[in-house]
């Protein structure tokens, strides 16, 4: 399904319709979608899609060169033999194109990972052949890292050639409905809480079903599809999967400061830095602080959660109970699963209420709150106000001691800007006495309103 990816997909044709070369390196990780965005892309358009896997170079360039040769209706190109992929690009450059031809390289990090010599190579076809042709070449990968290095960094020989480059990233909680139009608003959100934004893992789910029973077939059975999804991805990223596996298992779990972590890998904090870094630079992780802090990026008060909630699900209750799970006892982890469901889903529910946030009422920031002895879910800055807000995701309406309990932690922000809203998030409704108190001052959402 092709959903949330209007803006990549005007960038694109937006790059196809100008009047010179164009050159788009396009990220992800796996499964987020860049194919499906490319087959959009290139509908009634003249192209030509290459997948690089991994094999031996001479018969990965030959299988391009009749992917080419096929395109063109070319069999004399088929009969020739190529030294390298310059003298096929050569060939190609030498053509004329009355149409723009888009060319994709797919995954071409492991083009670049059977020979290293290629974001050279490309550089010399970008620069000496293509740049002044009718032609739009797009380099694709999975491999976030890989990617990044042989494209895009200072140190690549491509670095400054690209006309525009797109990370794709999760589809936004808000167009979850476009895959599942009949499910509720909490529905959309526990599936969220699990699966994420990707597509692909969303299309297996499908739009029928109870939610554990999916769990239970696509993520914790020893052969089902996502079993050790995040494995692959880390194990393709990183050189030492152990210690970041063990990172991301205390942040599941609930450890978010870097000292305790740190102490609890019995290392110091100097050692497990790079880690934490190459996990925020993957998406995979990120640093929060209160949203008071006038300058967050030398706060000492940071924590570290999980962004991808696919990741946080999968460190939470597929690597911790690894070996139930391989003796096919299932079961128990579902169990562990349905004990505290809502708790886990809270984390997300209170992100989603930020975006909420920021979306209804004109904030320059919004995030959340924290001192020593008190927390506040999200609070949001104006210009010249605060809202303050509270989030429960759970199956007991809210009644008015939440809303008096916010009232005394606000008073705690260390902020000399009023409060003027006062916000509160419920999975399962409010007190009737609750709602007589509505007004300017006092909002209830009910789920998130999109």
């Amino acid at each position: 399904m092709f959903a949330n990816r209007h803006k990549e997909l005007k960038l694109l044709n937006d790059e196809y319709t100008n009047d010179r070369f164009s050159f788009t390196v396009l990220y992800g990780r796996r499964r987020v979608g860049k194919t499906t965005l490319l087959k959009e892309f290139i509908q009634n358009k003249p192209s030509i899609y290459f997948l690089v896997t991994l094999e031996n170079l001479t018969i990965v360039l030959k299988r391009l060169q009749n992917i080419v040769a096929d395109f063109l209706g070319d069999n004399f190109l088929k009969g020739v033999d190529l030294g390298d992929i310059k003298q096929l690009f050569e060939y190609i450059s030498q053509k004329s194109f009355e149409e723009k031809l888009i060319i994709i390289i797919d995954e071409f990090q492991y083009l670049a990972k059977i020979d290293s010599s290629m974001p050279s190579q490309f550089q010399y076809i970008v620069d000496e052949l293509l740049k002044n042709k009718n032609i739009h070449l797009v380099l694709c990968g999975s491999i976030i890292s890989m990617m990044y290095e042989q494209t895009l960094s200072y140190n690549s020989p491509l670095y400054g050639r690209r006309t525009s480059a797109i990370k794709l990233e999760a589809i936004e909680f808000n167009y979850l409905n476009e895959f599942f139009p009949d499910k509720s608003q909490n529905e959309l959100i526990e599936l969220y809480s699990i699966l994420y934004g990707v597509p692909k893992y969303l299309e297996m789910f499908g739009d029928c079903g109870d939610i554990f029973k999916n769990i239970e077939k696509n993520i914790l059975d020893t052969n089902g599809y996502l079993y050790n999804e995040p494995q692959f991805i880390l194990q393709n990223e990183v050189n030492e999967p152990i210690t970041y596996f063990s990172i991301l298992e205390m942040i599941a779990n609930g450890e978010h400061k870097i000292g305790n972590i740190a102490g609890r890998l019995n290392k110091n904090v100097q050692n497990i830095t790079s880690f934490i870094s190459k996990l925020i630079e993957l998406d995979i992780i990120y640093k929060d602080v209160p949203i008071t802090e006038t300058n967050p990026l030398k706060s000492k008060k940071g924590l570290y959660f999980i962004k991808d909630n696919f990741f946080r699900f999968w460190f939470t209750y597929v690597l911790p109970y690894k070996s139930q799970l391989e003796m096919g006892n299932k079961n128990y982890v579902i169990s562990k699963i349905k004990e505290n469901f809502n708790g886990f889903v809270s984390p997300v529910y209170e992100n989603l209420a930020i975006s909420y946030l920021m979306k209804n009422y004109n904030l320059l920031k919004c995030g959340r709150w924290w001192d020593k002895n008190e927390e506040i879910d999200a609070v949001g800055i104006g210009e010249g106000f605060l809202v303050v807000a509270e989030c429960k995701y759970s199956n007991k309406k809210v009644g008015i001691d939440v809303l008096e309990n916010l009232r005394k932690k606000a008073q705690k922000i260390d902020s000399d800007l009023p409060v003027k809203h006062y916000v509160l998030f419920s999975k399962s409704g409010f007190t009737d006495e609750l709602k007589q108190l509505q007004s300017d001052e006092i909002t209830l959402v009910e789920g998130i309103n999109r």
